[in-house]
C-alpha cells in the first residue's frame, strides 16, 4: 500500500483530469490518487474509469450523485483513505492551480520537517500567485488577514486548499462534525487541527489560476467564509 493518498474532487474537469492523474502517478514517492467526482455531466468520471484500466492499483474513483460541496468531497475521501490504511492525505485541485511537483515538498514537511499538517502557502516568503487580477489578489490577502485576526491562527494562508494531513490529525478530528463545505471548510480544518494541538507548517508554493474549465467560486461560498470564521471562533470558547 502506498503511504500517500492524493484526493482530487472534481466537477466538470474533463479538460484536466487525465493530465493531472498521469502527472501525479508519474511522481516519485509512490502516491495514489482518489478522484471524488460529483456526477460530472461532462464525463469526468468516465475518463477516470477508463484510466483505471491502466492504473488498476494506483487510481481510485468515488462517484457521488451530484454537487455536494468541496468539504463533503474531502471528508468522503478522508474516510475512504482511513479505511485503506494510508498514512498521509493530500487535498489538491484538478485544474493545475496546484503544482503536482510540490506534493513531495508538502510530504517532506510532515515526514522530515516536524509538521502534523503542511500547507501549500501563497503568502509566506517564496510563495506567489500568477494570473490573478489585482482585485482578486487584494481580496484573497484581505481574507487571510481577516481569518488570522479572528481566529488567532499563525497561518499566513488559512484559506489554502493544497494541504497534506498526517493520519493522526484526521483520526483525532471529528470529521462528521466539520460544518462547512466551501472555502470555510479549509479554515475550519486548520483551526480545529490547531485547537487539537497539532503543528501546522507552511511550504511556499506558486498558485497558478486555472487555464481550462470554469471556476467553482460563488457568492454563497464567500459568505460562508466571512461569517463562518466568526462562528468558528465563537464556538471554540465553548468546546
Amino acid at each position: 500500500m502506498a503511504i500517500s493518498l492524493v484526493i482530487i474532487p472534481t466537477y466538470n474537469e474533463r479538460e484536466n483530469i487525465e493530465r493531472m492523474v498521469r502527472k501525479v502517478l508519474s511522481l516519485e514517492g509512490n502516491f495514489h490518487v482518489l478522484v471524488v467526482d460529483d456526477g460530472s455531466p461532462d464525463g469526468t468520471g468516465e475518463i477516470v474509469r477508463n484510466l483505471q484500466e491502466e492504473f488498476q492499483n494506483e487510481l481510485h474513483l468515488l462517484e457521488r450523485a451530484g454537487k455536494m460541496g468541496l468539504g463533503t468531497a474531502y471528508i468522503a475521501g478522508f474516510k475512504w483513505g482511513l479505511n485503506k490504511d494510508y498514512s498521509y492525505f493530500f487535498e489538491m485541485d484538478a485544474d493545475f492551480s496546484h503544482n503536482p511537483d510540490d506534493l513531495g515538498r508538502l510530504l517532506s514537511a510532515c515526514t522530515q520537517g516536524g509538521g502534523d499538517l503542511s500547507i501549500g502557502s501563497r503568502y509566506v516568503p517564496g510563495g506567489d500567485v500568477k494570473n490573478w487580477s489585482f482585485d482578486r489578489r487584494f481580496l484573497s490577502i484581505g481574507a487571510s488577514v481577516y481569518v488570522r485576526m479572528i481566529t488567532g491562527m499563525p497561518v499566513k494562508d488559512p484559506t489554502a486548499g493544497f494541504v497534506c494531513y498526517s493520519r493522526a490529525v484526521l483520526e483525532a478530528l471529528d470529521l462528521d462534525g466539520i460544518e462547512f463545505v466551501g472555502y470555510a471548510f479549509q479554515i475550519e480544518m486548520k483551526f480545529k487541527s490547531q485547537l487539537a494541538g497539532f503543528r501546522l507548517v507552511e511550504v511556499p508554493i506558486t498558485f497558478v489560476d486555472r487555464e481550462e474549465g470554469e471556476s467553482k467560486m460563488s457568492g454563497s461560498i464567500i459568505n460562508e467564509a466571512i461569517f463562518g470564521v466568526l462562528r468558528l471562533k465563537w464556538d471554540s470558547f465553548f468546546k
